[in-house]
């Protein structure tokens, strides 16, 4: 009898000691958890509970076929709180035409627009992992990887500024021969959309052409068929024959060849420059790149890693055509390059509508810089699709930043899944066709394996 009341008094202590704890859960799950967390909390913990109380309470008398279907009316709702935890999921890559699980969650309550630079986003609080929301991480990720320092990006500014003005010098100085124009710094440093680190700037060397001796010819009507590429033809040689123009030593079939150009500058740059002693000047160590068709300096400066690539460039009627580096059938290529009009377009938008569209962008580089199946998507592939998707969504505000990424990646999945990205500047331009097929299968799988938790795109250990 004394053992019987010693294991009730012990029964009661423990189920008043669960009482506690289940009530201190409740109470504080709202805080941590939010409204909906907290009620699925409270469902789950109460059908816990009854499943204890059913199972420690002894039976009434003569009455186990009661006692047993309330067991299973335990482990009945026990399953379906299971069910209803887990997050829905597509079951064919069919079905991403349907909206997908919208994160619509925002860190504070709407006020009024005001557009603040992310770069001073607050901090997040220290919280569980687990109990981050999607915008918590994105904005956490960009605070903490992908967003530089302003002196870091002052000071690759200014080196970059500094190598650019030795070598104008040097061109106009001791290679007059080749008009080349004034040198632009371009690229993403410039333009407040480098991610992660200072690494890389481009040099646009413009080549000053004589407008009446030269001719520009779409890509459809040359000889590979592709809107990407221009070709630059010589004309009026019967009154203006070869040796007018300084640029005529660089003509390979009647066209200004953009490989002789490059290979010119390449002796220029390998053979015809101190860069020790430059590097000396500017304290830092300059190495031109060896290989024939690489117009690239790379640039050590303390613990800063810079490559430098120089671009010859022909501006003319609102075009702007890079010499074409990657070689192929034909040597006399000129690719047309819409990076300025992207950034501007980008910038004017998001200007008009305090919008989060460069912050995006500079979150999805930074993804696929750290991704290796997703190395393969640029800055361009990237900005056209938010372009793109820009024309359908007109809300681009902060507090709908986990929404609009998470389209972009829905965006970017039927865009892999038909293998072509249409440029949003000109429909016949398809961005991906420089991509393989390997390339695409691989990014499409990546990206659809996270369609409904885009935040397993992020390293975790740049948000906890």
């Amino acid at each position: 009898m004394s053992e019987f009341m010693h294991k009730s008094g012990k029964s009661k202590r423990d189920e008043s000691w669960l009482s506690g704890v289940v009530d201190f859960l409740l109470a504080n799950a709202r805080l941590v958890l939010g409204v909906g967390g907290a009620a699925v909390l409270a469902i789950a913990t109460l059908a816990v509970k009854r499943f204890i109380d059913r199972a420690t309470s002894p039976p009434e008398d003569g009455d186990l076929k009661t006692e047993q279907k309330a067991i299973e009316a335990s482990w009945q709702e026990l399953s379906l709180i299971k069910e209803a935890a887990k997050p829905p999921k597509k079951q064919k890559r069919e079905d991403l035409s349907e909206p997908l699980l919208s994160p619509a969650v925002t860190l504070t309550a709407q006020e009024p627009q005001v557009c603040v630079p992310f770069l001073d986003i607050p901090k997040v609080e220290s919280r569980t992992l687990l109990c981050l929301t999607l915008q918590e991480k994105l904005l956490s990720f960009y605070r903490n990887r992908v967003s530089i320092l302003e002196t870091e990006m002052a000071l690759g500014k200014l080196l970059a500024k500094d190598i650019c003005t030795e070598l104008q010098n040097i061109l106009q100085s001791k290679h007059l021969e080749l008009p080349f124009g004034p040198m632009q710094l371009s690229g993403p440093l410039y333009d407040e959309l480098q991610v992660i680190a200072v690494d890389h700037v481009n040099f646009l060397l413009p080549l000053m052409l004589e407008p009446s001796l030269w001719k520009l010819i779409p890509g459809e009507e040359t000889v590979v068929k592709d809107p990407r590429f221009w070709m630059i033809r010589r004309t009026g040689l019967e009154y203006f024959p070869r040796g007018n123009s300084p640029w005529d030593r660089f003509i390979v079939g009647g066209y200004l060849s953009s490989n002789a150009i490059t290979e010119a500058l390449h002796k220029i740059l390998v053979a015809s420059i101190n860069w020790p002693a430059i590097g000396s000047v500017l304290e830092c160590i300059i190495r031109p790149m060896v290989a024939p068709a690489e117009l690239k300096l790379e640039v050590k400066y303390d613990h800063m890693q810079l490559s430098i690539t120089l671009c010859p460039m022909v501006e003319t009627g609102g075009k702007v055509l890079l010499a074409n580096s990657q070689g192929g059938p034909v040597e006399n290529l000129w690719q047309q390059s819409f990076y300025t009009a992207e950034v501007s377009k980008l910038k004017d938008l998001d200007s008009r509508d305090c919008g989060a569209r460069q912050c995006c962008l500079q979150i999805l580089k930074g993804i696929c810089k750290d991704h290796p199946s997703l190395s393969k998507l640029n800055g361009s592939h990237l900005t056209h699709v938010l372009l793109h998707l820009s024309e359908a969504e007109t809300d681009w505000t902060q507090e709908v930043l986990a929404d609009r990424f998470q389209q972009v990646i829905e965006e970017l999945i039927g865009y892999l899944e038909k293998g072509s990205l249409p440029s949003y500047f000109n429909s016949r331009i398809d961005l991906f066709r420089g991509l393989s097929e390997e390339d695409i299968d691989k990014m499409g799988y990546t990206l659809y394996s996270a369609a409904t938790e885009p935040d397993l795109l992020l390293p975790e250990y740049f948000y906890q």
